[in-house]
């Protein structure tokens, strides 16, 4: 398969390995409800620190991950820095924000797409799927990276969001209306798409004109352009009239003894008079409950960027986050996706969380539906508290909205042959003032890049409910150094080590517990496919340098009573009896030095 290469490939290659554990530290006074670190997050720090210190509780857990990362157009102002070392990297940092001159941008994306995708790819469940929104500038390498880390074989679609809701007649070239979602799945094989509920008017083409007990149907063309060798043959209509065959270039698509059968159970439908090409009757009680869906989003089903923009708006209050997120996904979007990709409890990561439409879609499809599905932001920037989270505050909660409601009461492109005839134009502006000005306040009529637009405006103060939910806000804490542990320069909490160790040992995410289960001293850090995992640690320099946080005999004889059918796996700094003791006794235990590096060492 083709291998996309870029400069600095090799220095991210793993550097996904290299990003030190940080755990997660909760901040009650911005969160929403009890401090949980198994409920929905929102996290403030790097997204690839951040990834990482989600691994030991979400490895292989995520049902959906949605991002809308950098598009890469030189006009974002975002930095490279991975704290990458090597010559090359350092060399870039020296002409960070990315810029349009920047000749190696498109390098420096992929080198901080890389790492990034390595570890989404570890967070996401078997069964799970990657979505992510670009435009033309980064689309093809994305390909690239997305072939190589999750296979060219789980690439599942990339689906056209028609964006605009109205041409831009100042762009040089053509006015770009469309951006992309691109989909990939852990495992094509295992990974399957939900349909997409019947519109209104979808189910108002069902109809019953012959009163057919079966109710409501279809009519779906007897004829079909594909080849069947059965499907060339004369049919008798009801009146006697002879139809040789089917239109010239199709064929029926049944046989001649299936249509029999369909016509004896009055699923053939030959028209009102009985003289028409006849065609078969589906049934709305007997097909799927939704449809398939299709690789075009038009922004009257998803929504556009330029109504996703006056929601965010409405929500946070006029002009807050305008500057920052000029084109702000639309919740309709998010919840396309959610429909497709998930169920009513599934978990929704967004590692580029920006202005949090995606906790916004997640809480909306639980309140529609019943759900719990949870939602874990990731937000770098410091407007994480004050935007993103705000955003998700005020969705839970409500809020009042003061402001200005506009309604689009005509459309229109000009023309110079409209500007000659502008009395025309003129009396149907007039026409509208007279028929909706009693809604509104004021009639706004502007002309925009050749676009005549009447508006209403009215000034409005509402209540919008709250839909109810929590979050907890963390940050990210010290990282875990092995190296410096028992010297005491830091010591992580016993769940946020025990965490890293679980993971570490196992590959596999950690149980969470409200309580960790303690026995004899150890601390029992959950089940993996093959231990028992214990710990013997309390984050205090004292105890881990006495004898009291060591391995002995007897309490390997009360862990191998308590739990049994695996073998069990002790983290602790010393042990003070020997393998060949524990063999003797047949005891299953296996001792984990601390600090880890010299384990790995060992089992190395």
């Amino acid at each position: 398969m083709p291998e996309l290469n870029f400069k600095g490939k090799e220095f991210v290659y793993n550097h996904h390995l290299a990003v030190p554990h940080r755990p997660l530290v909760p901040e009650a006074e911005k969160s929403i409800g009890n401090v949980r670190l198994d409920g929905n997050l929102i996290i403030q720090g790097d997204n690839l620190h951040a990834l990482k210190a989600l691994l030991p509780m979400y490895a292989g857990k995520v049902d959906c991950i949605f991002i809308d990362p950098p598009y890469n157009t030189g006009n974002e102002g975002w930095c490279y820095n991975d704290n990458v070392n090597s010559p090359v990297v350092q060399e870039w940092l020296k002409s960070n924000p990315i810029g349009i001159e920047d000749g190696l941008r498109h390098d420096k994306w992929c080198a901080m797409m890389w790492p990034r995708l390595r570890l989404l790819h570890e967070l996401l469940g078997e069964a799970g799927s990657l979505w992510v929104t670009l435009d033309d500038n980064e689309m093809h390498r994305a390909r690239g990276m997305l072939d190589s880390i999750f296979g060219e074989q789980n690439f599942i679609a990339c689906c056209i969001w028609h964006k605009m809701d109205s041409p831009k007649n100042t762009a040089e070239h053509f006015s770009v209306d469309h951006d992309y979602v691109l989909i990939y799945a852990k495992n094509s094989e295992v990974w399957r798409m939900n349909l997409l509920p019947r519109t209104e008017e979808m189910l108002a083409r069902y109809k019953n004109p012959d009163g057919d007990a079966r109710g409501a149907w279809l009519l779906s063309d007897l004829a079909a352009r594909n080849f069947y060798a059965q499907g060339m043959y004369p049919i008798t209509t009801r009146i006697g009239k002879v139809i040789d065959g089917p239109p010239a270039g199709s064929y029926w698509r049944v046989s001649k003894d299936k249509f029999d059968q369909l016509d004896q159970d009055g699923r053939i439908w030959w028209g009102e008079s009985g003289e028409n090409r006849p065609g078969i009757k589906r049934f709305l009680s007997e097909v799927k409950d939704g449809v398939v869906a299709q690789t075009l989003w038009h922004w009257q089903d998803v929504g556009s960027t330029r109504n996703s923009k006056q929601a965010l708006s409405e929500t946070l209050g006029a002009g807050k986050g305008d500057e920052l997120f000029v084109t702000p996904k639309p919740v309709g979007l998010i919840a396309r996706i959610l429909t497709l990709a998930t169920t009513e409890h599934s978990i929704v990561l967004d590692s580029f969380a920006g202005s949090g439409t995606t906790a916004h879609a997640v809480l909306a499809a639980n309140k529609q539906d019943g759900g719990d599905r949870k939602f874990i932001l990731v937000e770098c920037e410091n407007y994480a508290d004050t935007l993103t989270a705000e955003r998700v505050r005020r969705v839970i909660q409500g809020y009042d909205f003061s402001g200005t409601q506009r309604e689009e009461l005509w459309r229109k492109s000009l023309t110079f042959t409209d500007l000659k005839k502008s009395n025309k134009l003129l009396d149907q502006i007039a026409s509208i003032e007279n028929l909706d000005a009693h809604r509104f306040d004021r009639i706004e009529k502007t002309v925009k890049e050749g676009i005549l637009l009447v508006e209403g405006v009215k000034t409005i103060t509402q209540r919008t409910e709250g839909l109810g939910g929590s979050f907890t806000y963390c940050t990210l804490g010290e990282a875990i150094d092995m190296d410096n542990l028992l010297t005491g320069q830091f010591l992580p909490s016993f769940e946020a080590f025990g965490n890293w160790l679980f993971h570490t040992a196992t590959s596999e995410a950690r149980p969470v517990v409200d309580v960790p289960e303690e026995i004899a001293g150890c601390g029992y850090l959950g089940e993996s496919t093959v231990f028992h995992v214990w710990l013997i640690y309390r984050p205090e320099l004292n105890f881990l340098t006495s004898r009291e946080a060591a391995l002995t005999l007897s309490r390997a004889r009360s862990l191998a009573a308590a739990k049994s059918g695996k073998k069990h796996l002790v983290f602790a700094p010393a042990k003070f009896v020997s393998q060949g003791i524990l063999e003797a006794e047949n005891l299953p235990v296996e001792y984990a030095p601390l600090p880890w590096v010299l384990y790995r060492m060992e089992r190395g």
